[in-house]
């Protein structure tokens, strides 16, 4: 049986992080099963799921301070369990783009949380508007939908509680 554990860490982004990081999860004997990575700002921040037998993740854990204090991350993790879908969830993706106000990441989670539906994936990202440099704001979410919902009435109240905030949306099935 896989044991699963979830590793996060933060540091200053430097070239070859990825590297170091993912070559000490090898000598461990561990898999990098799911992982997250991006810079932002000046610092570099990964979320990765390493699975691996009981021992070798066992070994890794042992060896996350030290790598802490080598790689100069601050390291956190988690042991989990391998995620259990529900088979009466539609997987959906929002995409939405806007000009960037404050607000906009919690408007759109209280409006799935409100209906139960799950965020499973959110990716946001701020840049200027080719020729105006008008601040503008993108997501794209990853939603879990009950089936016992009806996807017409939900895309409609989506499209009318984006334009009630000058959003622009697309809903659309996740095609595997």
């Amino acid at each position: 049986m896989s044991n699963n554990l979830v590793i996060t860490a933060l540091g200053k982004d430097r070239p070859g992080i990825i590297n170091d990081l993912s070559q000490s999860i090898l000598d461990c004997e561990c898999n990098i099963a799911d992982s997250s990575m991006m810079v932002l700002g000046g610092e570099f921040s990964i979320m990765l799921m390493v699975s691996g037998n009981w021992n070798t993740i066992s070994r890794l854990e042992q060896m996350l301070p030290e790598l802490q204090k080598k790689l100069g991350l601050t390291l956190h993790s988690k042991r989990t369990e391998q995620r259990q879908y529900g088979n009466n969830l539609l997987p959906y993706a929002v995409d939405v783009i806007s000009i960037d106000h404050p607000g906009i990441v919690h408007r759109l989670a209280n409006f799935f949380s409100t209906r139960n539906i799950n965020i499973e994936e959110l990716n946001t990202s701020s840049y200027c508007a080719a020729h105006t440099g008008t601040p503008m704001f993108s997501a794209h979410l990853e939603v879990g939908i009950p089936a016992d919902i009806s996807i017409a009435e939900l895309r409609e109240t989506l499209m009318d509680f984006c334009d009630s905030m000058n959003l622009d949306a697309v809903i659309e099935p996740i095609k595997n």
